[in-house]
């Protein structure tokens, strides 16, 4: 006859779900630190891509954008940028 009675798993069993959160909400974090939850590029600085930063019509936008130059210099300038590297929008190129 078998003398030792079975209560259930016990107390311990609550530990598990504890850990599979942990693991998600770690997992979670981590993608979206990365970027890949956000479908964005993983080399990102500063919430701006690192690529980006290089084109001199973003650094244009980026100088409009802080009070450096005032509108009228912003659209003289993105003339010759557009002339130079050919990126006119197809309704302004008449």
């Amino acid at each position: 006859m078998n003398t030792l009675a079975y209560d259930g798993p016990g107390p311990w069993i609550l530990f598990f779900p504890l850990i599979w959160a942990a693991v998600v909400v770690g997992t979670v974090t981590v993608l979206r630190r990365t970027g890949i939850w956000r479908g964005r590029p993983a080399r990102w600085q500063g919430g701006r891509p690192a690529v980006a930063e290089s084109s001199p019509i973003a650094v244009l936008g980026r100088r409009f954008a802080a009070g450096e130059i005032d509108e009228e210099e912003y659209w003289r300038r993105l003339s010759v940028l557009d002339e130079q590297f050919g990126c006119v929008p197809q309704d302004r190129a008449a």
